[in-house]
């Protein structure tokens, strides 16, 4: 399934290159006009990052959030600086269909899986980013990507698979807003490992060429942001790249 994304600072679609907030690109002050433009094309599913939320919980842009939603004729799901129940609870109520959490689940995965077990793992994304050693390591960045957590994706997978572990959004950083091409090897062979989980493939995205080259790969969702709004094809071009219309990932 095609995932378009936004990422919201003070209400205003941007996009930051390498996670760097002071590499930033604004592309429009109207999210809805955006996600609207999305919904309209045939998306079945969106995904919504509140990079202030993700700087500071107390700058959590949520009254936005909910408007947005409420007025978005698609699914949603939404991240950014979730690291209590509270704010669980809180994009629940505003709207969002699942709650994106990632560094949280690296360093509290026990609260975290709690969390899949009240509400269930189909409400929960692991949004899980990647660093690649020389040796071919996966180790798991946290804090803005400036902390190794020292935790490969392997094992944080396998310690959420008992509490029903259903989505996982996996992001090469290197590959993050780059536009130079998705890291196809990465998907399959995590796909092939855990066929039960739903991977969500991000970053690198430049082209119609980058999705056609996931298929076969066991992804369920490939997110996109920086391509679409900077207009290299459109959502409609994707899904029929892609051919799988609505399904849920």
């Amino acid at each position: 399934m095609i995932i378009p994304a936004i990422d919201l600072i003070n209400g205003q679609v941007v996009r930051l290159y390498q996670g760097d907030y002071d590499q930033k690109t604004a592309y429009s002050s109207s999210p809805q006009a955006r996600f609207d433009e999305y919904v309209a094309q045939g998306a079945g599913q969106l995904h919504l990052v509140d990079l202030d939320g993700a700087k500071d919980a107390r700058a959590r842009q949520l009254s936005l959030i909910t408007r947005l939603l409420s007025a978005t004729d698609a699914p949603v799901q939404v991240g950014g600086g979730v690291r209590t129940e509270q704010d669980v609870a809180d994009l629940l109520a505003a709207g969002a269909n699942r709650v994106v959490i990632g560094s949280t689940a690296v360093k509290s995965p026990e609260l975290v899986a709690s969390w899949m077990e009240k509400y269930g793992p189909e409400r929960i994304v692991l949004a899980l980013d990647v660093n690649i050693d020389e040796e071919g390591n996966r180790h798991i960045a946290v804090a803005g990507w400036q902390e190794n957590s020292g935790v490969t994706i392997e094992a944080l997978i396998e310690r959420f698979l008992p509490a029903g572990l259903k989505h996982v959004l996996c992001t090469d950083i290197s590959r993050d807003g780059t536009l130079a091409g998705t890291n196809v090897a990465l998907y399959r062979d995590l796909c092939a490992r855990y066929p039960n989980v739903g991977f969500q493939a991000s970053g690198g995205i430049g082209g119609l060429a980058d999705i056609e080259a996931l298929k076969g790969s066991g992804v369920k969702g490939i997110i996109l942001g920086r391509s679409l709004l900077e207009g290299k094809f459109d959502v409609r071009d994707a899904i029929l790249c892609w051919g799988q219309g609505t399904t849920t990932p």
